[in-house]
């Protein structure tokens, strides 16, 4: 093997290995893949979907999230309802963040074809968990399919320690990519 050819071979596994250095680094540290399972964030996403999470990201109410889920070994995606602090509540089919009623136009979709009177049940966070506010690190999630989601009304305020990332844009299927709402 000639010097040229050794060289040209070593300079390609150099950028092969630096290659995967960054894509592991990436991957790791700063953005995720993920996939939708069941039928809790309806019709946000389908099952199937595929999803770009930022680990990065300062959560705010209303973004979606992926997390360990605190009952199972698999991830939730849900939706950040209530921040450390927050007090929340249901009351007629509207979301009360700190006594102040929230618009949530993600639900209009499956409002219009709801059968039934209310998406979401009445409650009170002190009801659900006996706290009166989000206690510090902690997230209170739900599904955007009220009637078909595990969330905090079943299994209280997720860890901020659990959280994964902020879902940044939906790559699949081809005809939805773009930012989620």
């Amino acid at each position: 093997m000639s010097e040229t050819t050794k060289k040209e071979v070593y300079s390609w596994f150099k950028s092969i290995v630096f290659a995967f250095i960054v894509a592991f680094i990436c991957r790791h540290f700063l953005f995720s893949p993920a996939i939708v399972y069941g039928e809790s964030m309806l019709p946000t996403f389908q099952e199937h979907d595929r999803l770009l999470v930022s680990k990065v990201s300062d959560v705010q109410r209303f973004d979606l999230i992926v997390f360990n889920a605190p009952d199972s070994d698999e991830r939730y995606i849900k939706r950040v309802i209530g921040l450390p602090g927050d007090q929340v509540e249901v009351k007629d089919d509207t979301l009360y963040i700190n006594g102040n009623p929230m618009e949530e136009p993600y639900l209009e979709d499956i409002k219009k074809d709801l059968l039934l009177d209310k998406l979401t049940g009445d409650f009170t966070l002190e009801e659900l968990t006996g706290e009166s506010v989000v206690p510090d690190g902690t997230l209170f999630v739900m599904g955007d399919n009220r009637l078909h989601s595990k969330d905090s009304r079943f299994f209280g305020p997720i860890p901020i320690s659990s959280l994964i990332g902020e879902v940044k844009l939906q790559i699949y299927p081809i005809r939805k990519i773009g930012i989620p709402e």
